[in-house]
């Protein structure tokens, strides 16, 4: 029982260096996807009507629906995984009869929806979630975005676990492509009045890409310091388990040696006593 508190114990410090590396990385990413998605949403204002031309505006013509999915490669995550499933288990009872092709992060999650019979379009297997940097977003918005202009599904969606605080992280499903009109910003009035070099149409086209880019960087940053809390909390539950487990073994031992001795003592005694009666 030592030993497993020993693991246990370095698995919980492991966790939590982990945990504050990627806290940091996802904390500090909030503030830019929140700036160009206001950038986004007053450029989209100055494009008026001219915005519906834009396919990523649009609903796709497809009738299925495409999911990436982001869950954990390696367990010991407490409910992590299990939370991940039983959310998405009630959005697919909320939506039936929805054809719904997955994109995959994790190998829980891949073994998870292929033993349900779930279709998996695409595994994400390397490099694994761990070693996430913006290229890896990157890639995998690119995936998405030319899976969503195929016309082969109506949007895309991103399913996963929103870190909250080192306690809390939801399971959370939103809408990534076509780009939700909230996303678009409220009609300013002076939008419109602002001249810009080059044009409204030319700075669209390259911050669509960053924009996404940066959804899917901020999601999948948010899943693994999501994994890495739950693992913490895992392990920490793990050690104090393994510590009163500790401690009721040994009072059982004491009581069991107590016993043994005081039963030596009374052959001992019993002994000298018939000795003394003969």
């Amino acid at each position: 029982m030592g030993n497993i508190k020993q693991i246990t114990r370095a698995m919980e410090m492991v966790a939590t260096t982990k945990l504050r590396r990627f806290q940091d990385r996802a904390l500090s990413s909030r503030p830019y996807a929140q700036e160009i998605a206001q950038l986004l949403g007053r450029m989209s204002a100055a494009m008026g009507d001219k915005l519906e031309s834009r396919p990523v505006f649009a609903p796709g013509s497809g009738k299925a629906v495409a999911m990436l999915v982001v869950g954990s490669d390696r367990g010991l995550c407490g409910a992590y995984n299990s939370s991940l499933f039983s959310a998405l288990e009630q959005w697919l009872e909320a939506n039936p009869g929805t054809e719904v092709h997955f994109f995959v992060y994790g190998k829980r999650a891949y073994q998870y929806l292929q033993k349900r019979g779930l279709r998996i379009e695409r595994y994400f297997a390397d490099p694994p979630l761990e070693k996430i940097d913006y290229r890896l977003a990157k890639f995998t918005a690119k995936a998405l975005l030319d899976a969503f202009l195929s016309g082969q599904y109506r949007e895309v969606l991103v399913h996963y676990t929103a870190f909250e605080s080192m306690a809390k992280y939801v399971p959370t499903t939103i809408p990534f492509l076509p780009v939700q009109s909230a996303e678009k910003g409220a009609q300013d009035s002076n939008a419109s009045d602002v001249i810009l070099e080059p044009s409204v149409e030319a700075l669209l086209d390259k911050l669509v890409p960053r924009y996404l880019e940066t959804r899917i960087f901020n999601a999948l940053l948010e899943a693994i310091t999501s994994e890495y809390a739950s693992r913490r909390m895992a392990m920490k539950n793990a050690t104090d388990a393994a510590t009163d487990m500790q401690a009721l073994l040994k009072g059982v031992y004491n009581r069991k040696r107590q016993e043994g001795i005081t039963k030596e003592l009374l052959d001992i005694v019993g002994g000298a006593e018939a000795l003394r009666g003969k």
